[in-house]
């Protein structure tokens, strides 16, 4: 499961189905609607969270929107659109390694969006991240 930090805009289609695809479980698991995966790393952030589930429909809602530019068709009515008000810290370290390694996956999968985005010099979070200096996440394999 890789929930990304960065803005959904950088993914390619793949990546952005597959995001809509792990964050959609990342729901379940939040809401106890599976066995699976309740103790998967990268849902530690969401758990922390003051509301968690509005966490993740916030997380997935940005992932709709970016779907919604693309003129992709993705299902709303898997997500409730009551947002968070509170924002999720990610470390400046760990939104680089992600970049990165979207870049080397871009370099196989997708030639084209590697191209696109390997010039960038400020890298956005996710909309419901907010970038705080820090080292990659404990949690991250690498």
């Amino acid at each position: 499961m890789r929930i990304w930090s960065l803005h959904p805009k950088y993914l390619d289609t793949k990546g952005l189905v597959a995001l809509w695809r792990e964050a959609l479980l990342a729901k379940a698991v939040l809401e106890n609607k599976t066995k699976g995966y309740k103790n998967h790393p990268q849902l530690e952030r969401f758990k922390k969270h003051p509301s968690p589930i509005k966490a993740i429909n916030s997380y997935l809602s940005e992932i709709l929107e970016e779907a919604k530019k693309r003129g992709y068709n993705f299902d709303e009515s898997k997500i409730n659109f009551n947002k968070a008000s509170k924002e999720i810290k990610v470390n400046s370290e760990q939104l680089k390694y992600e970049f990165d390694h979207l870049l080397k996956k871009l370099k196989v999968r997708d030639k084209q969006k590697h191209k696109e985005i390997k010039g960038t010099k400020k890298i956005q979070p996710h909309p419901l991240m907010k970038i705080k200096k820090g080292k990659v996440e404990n949690w991250e394999k690498q």
